[in-house]
């Protein structure tokens, strides 16, 4: 018996190429939408148009016309991430890349190619791997990251502060996820423009792509191997001190994987939750009326305008069904983070609050859920606030109609934020934050509370020495007057205290 041929996305019911004088004329092969070019120019608008046509889950072209599957539907989308047994990040897998249609040529080669690294390894490889990075990541005292945010806030603020205008994509929300990233890598001396510069135009895609990446992983290598000789309690420490015992080589592209993923989604939603307070007089003034808190608000912007409206990609292990949908072994699928968090079924009233409901796709889900999500939200909780108290009257230069962006498969970048306040003197900024205990590295196999490890006497985290704070003894306190009752501190006023590490 002569098998069937294969379909361009693994489905049998797609019809030949549209005749001329079709509406569809003009479509790659089968008359199917393609996700680049003039056709892909507003993905959202497509995206809706595909959900029309196919439901949840839809067959596109990539570039050279290489089939995929998009999946559009919030419900699909959960289901395609959590089960590992049918869907695989192996892009090995994938029919297009054994055949050569997706090789090393082709324009997406970097966001396709197999890397050995936990975000797409599978099985015994990825539970070593994730384990490795979950573990460095429990190590990470969330206190003392939100004193280095708020610290590095206000030293861009001051940069921009007396000029009374500023652009807060390029000042600010591109440079204060690096920042802190750095310091929690442990190399904040490696923090610059050039190191910005060099991140933003290897995730665009340029020409110049290949030497900016060379130039980030250099950074990453030199660091790795010092880290080695110089073990330090941070994140890039604790990840080569695993029981998994990661090569330098794994450390490096796994903090290549941190600092680039954590970077342009944190970037991202910064701008996004920015543009918002500053376009939307009801968004600003629940802020200001103490109806909606910061992370209320990302939340809410992780809903609207995800940091990543998709991911490439999935692969099936084996013939399924998806979405009403025959898969076929070796197709590949697309995470439709922002068509998903769309989805009618599960917001039928897209102007609705989604205050307190943390279940959209922002940061994907199952196995390969993002781990440094709430690093993420950190940053633009504490970096949206700190800003807001600097300059409360900050406000949009022009039209929201005249804002640009930059619009890819993979995410929309806001490409500048204008806005003018009231000029403002610099503030003080201490040199160092205080140093808070780094808790314990998590193993793999502990659950809950390891009573012996508690009761141990912790060893004090040490500091590179270019962050080091002189060991300074205080002075015996003067004698002085017993103070006057002084009449304690509201609950809001504490509250306030402890969100900002006081």
């Amino acid at each position: 018996m002569t098998p069937e041929p294969h379909s361009p996305a693994g489905t049998d019911d797609l019809a030949l190429d549209p005749p001329p004088g079709c509406p569809a004329h003009g479509r790659g092969p089968g008359g199917l939408h393609r996700l680049h070019g003039p056709e892909a120019e507003d993905l959202g608008a497509l995206y809706e148009e595909l959900r029309d046509e196919h439901g949840a889950v839809a067959p596109v072209l990539l570039h050279h016309d290489v089939p995929i599957w998009v999946v559009l539907g919030h419900a699909e989308n959960l289901h395609m991430v959590s089960t590992p047994t049918h869907f695989s990040r192996d892009s090995r897998l994938w029919t297009a890349v054994k055949d050569g249609t997706a090789g090393p040529e082709h324009p997406l080669a970097p966001h396709i190619a197999w890397q050995p690294i936990c975000s797409h390894a599978e099985g015994v490889a990825h539970l070593r791997l994730r384990g490795a990075v979950m573990g460095a990541m429990s190590t990470i005292n969330h206190r003392t990251i939100r004193r280095h945010i708020n610290r590095a806030t206000q030293i861009l603020v001051n940069r921009f502060c007396e000029k009374g205008r500023a652009d807060l994509v390029s000042q600010f929300a591109e440079h204060l996820p690096m920042a802190v990233l750095c310091q929690i890598l442990g190399m904040p001396d490696e923090y610059d423009d050039r190191l910005v510069q060099a991140t933003r135009d290897l995730l665009k895609g340029t020409e110049t792509a290949i030497a900016s990446n060379e130039y980030v992983m250099n950074i990453l290598i030199r660091h790795t191997a010092r880290r080695r000789d110089q073990p330090g309690d941070d994140f890039t420490g604790h990840l080569i001190n695993h029981p998994a015992g990661l090569t330098d080589d794994e450390v490096a592209q796994h903090l290549r994987l941190v600092l680039l993923a954590a970077y342009e989604a944190t970037a991202n939603l910064l701008a996004n939750v920015l543009r918002v307070v500053l376009i939307d007089p009801r968004f600003r003034a629940r802020l200001n009326g103490g109806q909606m808190t910061v992370p209320e608000a990302v939340e809410q912007s992780l809903w609207d305008e995800p940091p990543f409206s998709a991911v490439l990609g999935y692969f099936a292990k084996q013939d399924t069904e998806l979405g009403g949908r025959t898969i076929r072994r070796g197709d590949g699928l697309i995470l439709g983070i922002a068509p998903g968090n769309i989805d009618p079924r599960v917001r039928p009233d897209l102007k609705a609050d989604m205050m307190g409901n943390r279940s959209h796709l922002a940061f994907g889900g199952g196995p390969h859920e993002c781990p440094g999500q709430d690093i993420g939200r950190a940053i633009a909780d504490v970096g949206v606030e700190a800003l807001l108290m600097r300059l409360p009257d900050v406000e949009l230069e022009g039209d929201e109609d005249e804002l640009r962006w930059r619009s890819s498969m993979s995410s929309r970048h806001l490409v500048e934020l204008p806005v003018y306040f009231e000029p403002q003197p610099p503030e003080e900024v201490e040199d160092v934050p205080p140093a808070w205990p780094v808790p314990p590295q998590r193993q793999p196999w502990q659950i809950g509370t390891d009573q012996s490890a508690a009761s141990a006497p912790r060893r004090e985290p040490s500091l590179p020495m270019s962050t080091a704070a002189p060991m300074v003894t205080p002075p015996a306190p003067a004698q002085a007057p017993v103070p006057a009752p002084v009449r304690p501190a509201g609950a809001w006023q504490r509250f306030l205290a402890w969100w900002r590490g006081y």
